[in-house]
């Protein structure tokens, strides 16, 4: 099986209200056997309208980024993210 990656492009309208998202989500990421590639790196090129902060995470293998974006513990924190910001997230394949 291919690994998983999560890709999100971000725009954070309200950084403080976010804090409790950004304190958790790590544990619920590593938990699934994820990891961080990109974590709000500079951008140096972008097309359209760039959101300031691109996050991408690895995961061996499609369910278990499934089983993270579904999982209790990420749903309980998911609100802080989804009510102060705004952009994509995907779920792919790798090759």
């Amino acid at each position: 099986m291919a690994k998983a990656y999560v890709v999100a492009l971000l725009k954070i309208t309200d950084p403080e209200a976010m804090g409790p998202y950004m304190a958790a989500v790590e544990k619920t990421v590593t938990d699934h056997g994820g990891s961080y590639l990109v974590r709000g790196g500079a951008l140096h090129y972008t097309e359209g309208n760039p959101n300031p902060v691109a996050v991408v995470l690895e995961f061996p293998n499609s369910d278990a980024a499934i089983a993270w974006k579904s999982s209790d513990a990420y749903q309980e924190i998911l609100p802080f993210r989804l009510d102060n910001s705004e952009g994509p997230l995907v779920i792919c394949d790798g090759i």
